[in-house]
């Protein structure tokens, strides 16, 4: 043990000051932004072909319908590309995608994801299906199934279930 422990004399040094009288207040922290409070992001739904279902989808999900053109400048950025499952549709869609590498889609805009319309019910065929893989392999793709009631017209029920996800994606609330 040691014993040669030096003590100072005389008026202690001044220093900070450690000790706080009374109860110490947190700074306060913002309360977090409420779910229903944020603002859900704006899409463009762009057609890599006729007929693959934009204004559908702009009509259940919300968003702005580009139909076969690329968003204008007061249009949202973020694009959807929307493509049906048929051999054609697919291949569009890597085309499109092609264009979206090759830096010529128009400047600003933002690809989002490929927004994958059934062209019939049931499962896709194998070769279809590997088209689709390799679509998934390099974006985002959300799948939407045949829905008849759309093919009617009628738009009104609740989207499927299995595009719960889109739904998200796009701020829906039902």
């Amino acid at each position: 043990m040691r014993t040669d422990m030096h003590v100072q004399q005389g008026p202690p040094q001044p220093g900070p000051e450690i000790w706080i009288r009374g109860p110490v207040a947190l700074p306060e922290e913002p309360p977090p932004p409420s779910p229903a409070a944020a603002t859900p992001r704006r899409f463009s739904w762009v057609g890599v072909h006729g007929g693959a279902g934009v204004s559908t989808l702009a009509s259940v999900y919300g968003g702005h319908d580009c139909g076969r053109d690329w968003p204008g400048p007061a249009d949202p950025p973020s694009v959807l590309l929307v493509a049906r499952t048929h051999a054609a549709g697919l291949a569009a869609a890597l085309g499109a995608l092609e264009v979206f590498r090759r830096g010529e889609a128009p400047h600003g805009l933002d690809l989002d994801a490929v927004v994958l319309v059934a062209d019939a019910p049931g499962r896709l065929p194998r070769p279809l299906a590997e088209r689709a893989k390799v679509i998934e392999s390099v974006i985002d793709v959300y799948r939407v199934p045949w829905v008849p009631a759309w093919r009617l017209g009628d738009l009104t029920g609740r989207p499927p279930k299995e595009t719960a996800a889109l739904a998200r994606l796009t701020g829906l609330v039902r």
